[in-house]
């Protein structure tokens, strides 16, 4: 199991995103990665299935201390008033008295400090332990660490994607990227380097690509499945490690 290091916690750097799945469904496919070793869940208020993660938890047996779960807050909702309620509502929906990280899930019309000052008094009294944003460039990241400490940024990257500036802003804040959409919808599958590459170390495209962000400093991985054979070859990648030379060949599809 791989993991990053932030303000001082450690965090598991291969999670489940939980997008579009949903009911009963997404309960078993909860309930069966962590029965298969996943240790960080990431859902949303906006995906509708919060009470499903819940019982997929409850159902797993795995104390739930042992589990790093987030989850965000919509764009709509990000007034004081709002931000409190949607909170009380995921922990109700997830059945758990706290959240490891809480996001604000993209940026929207309320002032900054006002929501984030509220996510300040959800941690000050122990409902969340980090607040963390979803989808902020750069600049918007040192305007929202004015208001408080950030402890992720999750955004789409994948091999295909330059977040360079993010990445490099990540290590000075110490702050966790998260890569959602890692696998480029698939499209990861196909890609003659990384089937190159994989054939070096008897893995697959999705795999060399899931090495390749986890390998890389404060970054963590989200990507969803739904077969017990998926969970488990996405977790299936820490008995290797790309070369500086690899790791550059996948830098450069992004360019």
């Amino acid at each position: 199991m791989e993991f990053q290091t932030i303000k001082g916690e450690s965090v598991t750097s291969l999670g489940l995103g939980t997008w579009r799945l949903s009911g009963e469904e997404c309960a078993g496919i909860v309930e069966n990665a962590l029965s298969v070793g996943y240790r960080h869940i990431d859902t949303a208020e906006m995906y509708g299935n919060e009470e499903y993660v819940g019982e997929g938890i409850e159902k797993s047996g795995v104390d739930r201390g042992d589990i790093f779960l987030a989850t965000k807050v919509w764009s709509n909702h990000l007034s004081h008033k709002d931000v409190l309620r949607v909170a009380d509502d995921s922990l109700r929906k997830l059945d758990t008295e706290y959240l490891d990280l809480f996001m604000i899930h993209w940026p929207g019309s309320t002032p900054l400090g006002e929501t984030l000052g509220a996510m300040g008094e959800l941690k000050e009294a122990g409902k969340i332990k980090h607040i963390g944003v979803s989808n902020f460039s750069a600049s918007l990241m040192e305007k929202a660490s004015e208001h408080a400490e950030i402890s992720c940024n999750q955004v789409p990257y994948s091999p295909y994607d330059d977040q360079s500036e993010l990445l490099e802003q990540a290590g000075k804040m110490d702050y966790l990227l998260t890569a959602y959409s890692p696998i480029a919808k698939g499209r990861v599958a196909k890609d003659p380097t990384l089937e190159e590459i994989g054939k070096n170390h008897g893995k697959t495209p999705v795999q060399i690509t899931l090495r390749w962000l986890v390998q890389q400093n404060k970054v963590a991985a989200i990507p969803k499945a739904s077969s017990e054979e998926r969970l488990k070859a996405n977790l299936d990648i820490s008995d290797f490690e790309l070369s500086e030379e690899e790791m550059g060949r996948v830098y450069a599809l992004a360019r």
